[in-house]
């Protein structure tokens, strides 16, 4: 028996079994809305511990991250800067969230923004940014996992029929069981994740240098450009590491479908405890960046740096060995990207099409409805990614730029009581106004500044100004009444 089928079977086998796990995790509870898509506000430390990690722990840190290490080299460092930064920041933001999330019953992030600002229209154009631009970051889920697939099995399963089955599988459990069935899913993608990792990390650097410091020293003679910034590459120096590193840390929290899962969480303490011990969970990614070094050295010239951890691996693994690599790397994409369509198809109908088109639509409605948009959404994404060509980390950083100008209106509105519908509606268009122009336009980054920063920036300065100028002060108020 080949190499291909012992792989195919394992990957299968893997597969299988998360999405089975995705199906019972729900069986037996009533999945209405505030199930469906919060888990019933009842999360506690490890289960909200196995969703946040889910989310951050994707396709893109499997591959996205080796690949980047693969192909430009040093600027894959803003990878390790921005995780422990995002979980400060989440540490103080998340609670905030609760609290209003639970105040409001928003069970969205355009809820929050509904609520917040008395305005179901800046809750319907805040729904439909997020579904924008959670589909690249669902585009890269559903290719990293064709490509995983497709290079594990030895080319024996094309990318498309592997992207095709794996996502007929997360929409069925997603449809099943909501947040809960991720949540449980997770178990299974973390312990596989984790074990692959760190065998992988550990192992290849041994094998091939003697050691990690030896690779490093081999890497600094063979190939120094990849160790310091720019990197391989013109653009992406120091201003680009610093802003990239600031977008994605303060974004992170703002990202609908992490939003949301902030408010599955029993209590405002959990999210705080989370928020402390999730750092841990990074101490692998160093490893998965040591493997896309390695293939610098051991595997020099490959068309598409996306592929180096799986091409590294098939060399020095026996076959069981990748099909149980392909099989962790399949759940990192399934995980998070069952969140991701759960996330869009609620936003869809609870935030655009109930206010918008259906307002006498009721929960259990939505609830019916989203639960169906669920196949709309994957097919979608499944559309985009069999014709897409961007870079896993290309596809993150689109994604990224978009949710950032979320954060104004979030963090103001959380914390400044000034903050008005018409300067966040306005700092949201002048922000995605930035970002769109400067991205379409090839600019990005501009002046060697992450275009979504700036757009980030001018958010907020269009956000604070407005508000200001639409401030009142109480005794001119009162005259006025």
């Amino acid at each position: 028996m080949n190499a291909g089928p012992i792989t195919v079977a394992t990957i299968l086998l893997i597969v299988v079994g998360g999405a089975a796990i995705g199906v019972l995790a729900g069986s037996h509870r009533r999945m209405d809305l505030e199930q469906w898509t919060v888990g019933g506000r009842q999360f506690g430390v490890l289960l909200v511990w196995l969703l946040m990690a889910g989310e951050f722990y994707t396709t893109f840190t499997f591959l996205g991250a080796s690949g980047w290490a693969y192909s430009r080299g040093a600027p894959v460092y803003y990878v390790l800067a921005y995780q422990p930064l995002s979980c400060v920041v989440g540490y103080f933001l998340a609670p905030r969230i609760w609290e209003l999330g639970r105040a409001y019953r928003a069970q969205t992030l355009a809820d929050f923004f509904t609520a917040r600002f008395s305005s179901e229209r800046l809750g319907a154009l805040v729904a439909l940014v997020g579904i924008v631009f959670l589909i690249p970051y669902l585009e890269l889920q559903l290719t990293g996992l064709g490509v995983i697939v497709e290079v594990a099995s030895a080319h024996t399963v094309g990318r498309v029929p592997a992207m095709l089955t794996a996502f007929v599988l997360v929409a069925v459990f997603v449809y099943t069981s909501g947040i809960r069935g991720v949540a449980w899913v997770s178990v299974l993608k973390d312990a596989l994740l984790l074990a692959v990792v760190i065998a992988v990390g550990v192992v290849i650097p041994q094998r091939y240098f003697g050691g990690i410091g030896p690779m490093f020293r081999t890497l600094a003679r063979v190939a120094p450009r990849s160790l310091v910034l720019p990197g391989n590459t013109v653009q992406l120096g120091h201003a680009w590491f610093a802003t990239t590193v600031l977008l994605t840390a303060f974004g992170a929290p703002v990202w609908p479908h992490l939003f949301a899962a902030n408010l599955s969480a029993k209590s405002a303490d959990t999210l705080r405890r989370n928020a402390i011990v999730m750092p841990l969970y990074g101490l692998t990614i160093p490893l998965v960046i040591f493997v896309g070094f390695a293939a610098t050295v051991v595997l020099p010239g490959l068309r598409d740096g996306d592929l180096s951890m799986l091409a590294l691996v098939a060399k020095t693994f026996p076959a069981w060995v990748l099909g149980i690599v392909g099989g962790a790397g399949a759940l990192t994409a399934m995980v998070p990207s069952a969140v991701l369509i759960l996330s869009a198809a609620t936003l869809f109908m609870k935030n655009v099409v109930r206010p918008l088109l259906a307002p006498a639509l009721d929960d259990r409605g939505v609830a019916r409805g989203a639960r169906w948009t669920v196949f709309v959404v994957t097919a979608i994404a499944l559309g985009l990614a069999i014709r897409g060509s961007s870079t896993l980390v290309a596809l993150l950083l689109i994604g990224y730029a978009g949710v950032a100008q979320f954060l104004p209106g979030v963090l103001l509105g959380a914390f400044w009581s000034r903050t008005t519908m018409r300067g966040v509606a306005c700092g949201l268009v002048v922000g995605l106004a930035i970002v769109a122009g400067l991205m379409l336009s090839g600019r990005d980054p501009y002046r060697g500044l992450n275009a979504g920063f700036l757009g980030l920036c001018a958010n907020f300065a269009c956000v604070f100004l407005v508000s200001a100028a639409a401030w009142v002060p109480a005794p001119a108020r009162a005259r006025a009444g």
